[in-house]
């Protein structure tokens, strides 16, 4: 089998793992009592991010060679995943909030790190064999989109007992599946050769510190705290589209609108929109450069929230269609730009501490914060309403909040960020 083909198998499964629940946690969570809980199941996303990516990469980096770590990420990340499924199963409708969220943190705990890890693994196998990350990488990358979709697709259209799996625990079951494919395929993949040597600070060098030495650099230090920053919009629309959509099957309204009851089905347009949008990433890199590439991605942030604000399942789903289709630009240009700049910019040496340092900033930092200030949010103007009318209401000044937070953030990064883009 080619590397490009095998990689690209790789990318699938890597997010086909994620896609099988992270768009429709929300909405599962919300129809057992959990509703206030929502913003802690992912914010400890991030929590773990902290230190996890950081830690697993300077494990990849010095002693375990990464191929082997991120098959060892992804079996155990499936035994507490499968582990909270039997236990959601077993509490039918009242699942407890503690048990629940600690098997399922267990399981984030080690997948999260793999974010960071695939990456590494990618660039590192490409350059084996000779190839240019940046011009090869993007459209293995859209597979892993693919991966996520149809993971997501899955999710809404299979039932159990005429319930979809997007309402139901059964998506852990087949989150922890994929993830146990995955931790097999990732040891067949070609040998990650390991950096023993040290250097003048050998503790420095054994922590993985040395990554952080990036800060000292005023163009990486802006990239990585702007990253935290717009890392706070990362997750909030995976963690309340879904519940948001299905607040009209509550409305005479729109009760019978097909969106209303496909949630998912809806939200996957946004990651149709990230495979076509990974494909640009390459052209728009050479011909504008990391700054005007980031920019972009954080208007497209306000436009994919104001949409939701203004949106609904009948008249308005253009707005919640182009606001699916501009999350692309805003996930792309943000996060997979981001990754090649971080590459691109350091040392071999650090390059898995490196992107596991992005992916602390993004996912760690930044998507915590996000959440568990869009739960806030939620708590104060959604849940505590007790009408379906007062609910919508609620919901889209939510969204118009996150949209001007989005806003500010990219005006601020606009006025900060120094870098000179030599077109290519």
């Amino acid at each position: 089998m080619g590397t490009k083909l095998r990689l690209t198998a790789l990318s699938f499964l890597q997010f086909a793992v994620w896609g099988a629940y992270l768009t429709s946690m929300g909405t599962y969570l919300f129809g057992v009592g959990l509703a206030d809980r929502v913003g802690w199941f992912y914010a400890v996303q991030g929590i773990v991010s902290l230190f996890m990516p950081t830690l697993v990469g300077i494990v990849a980096d010095r002693w375990v060679p990464a191929q082997k770590m991120l098959g060892v990420c992804h079996l155990l990340a499936a035994a507490f995943m499968l582990s909270a499924g039997y236990y959601a199963l077993g509490a039918g409708g009242g699942p407890q909030f503690g048990v629940l969220f600690g098997l399922y943190t267990l399981s984030v705990a080690f997948y999260m790190p793999t974010l960071a890890l695939s990456n590494s693994v990618a660039y590192s196998i490409l350059g084996q064999a000779g190839m240019d990350a940046v011009k090869v990488y993007p459209p293995i990358r859209v597979f892993g989109t693919v991966g996520f979709v149809c993971a997501m697709m899955l999710t809404n259209f299979i039932r159990f007992g005429g319930v979809s799996m997007q309402n139901l625990p059964h998506q852990f079951f087949f989150s922890a599946l994929l993830a146990v494919l995955l931790g097999c395929y990732a040891f067949t993949l070609p040998r990650i050769p390991v950096n023993r040597a040290q250097d003048s600070n050998p503790l420095t060098a054994a922590l993985g510190l040395n990554a952080f030495r990036l800060f000292k650099q005023r163009k990486m230090a802006v990239v990585f705290i702007f990253s935290m920053l717009l890392g706070v919009s990362l997750q909030i629309t995976n963690g309340f589209a879904g519940p948001f959509i299905e607040t009209f099957k509550g409305t005479d309204q729109f009760a019978h609108t097909w969106v209303a009851h496909n949630a998912n089905a809806i939200i996957s347009i946004s990651q149709m929109s990230e495979a076509l949008c990974i494909l640009l990433i390459p052209f728009c890199l050479r011909r504008w450069g990391i700054k005007r590439v980031m920019l972009i991605a954080m208007f497209a942030w306000v436009l994919r929230f104001g949409l939701f604000g203004a949106g609904n399942p009948g008249p308005g789903v253009w707005m919640f269609v182009l606001s699916m289709v501009v999350y692309g630009i805003a996930f792309d240009f943000f996060n997979i730009s981001g990754s090649l700049f971080v590459d691109e910019q350091t040392d071999p040496q650090v390059r898995s501490s490196a992107q596991g340092l992005f992916v602390m900033m993004t996912n760690g930092f930044g998507a915590t914060l996000g959440m568990l200030s869009a739960q806030w949010v939620v708590r104060t103007f959604v849940t505590s309403q007790t009408s379906v009318p007062e609910r919508i209401a609620g919901w889209n000044t939510a969204w118009y909040i996150f949209a001007g937070y989005a806003l500010v953030v990219a005006i601020a990064f606009a006025l900060t960020f120094r870098y000179k883009h030599t077109r290519t």
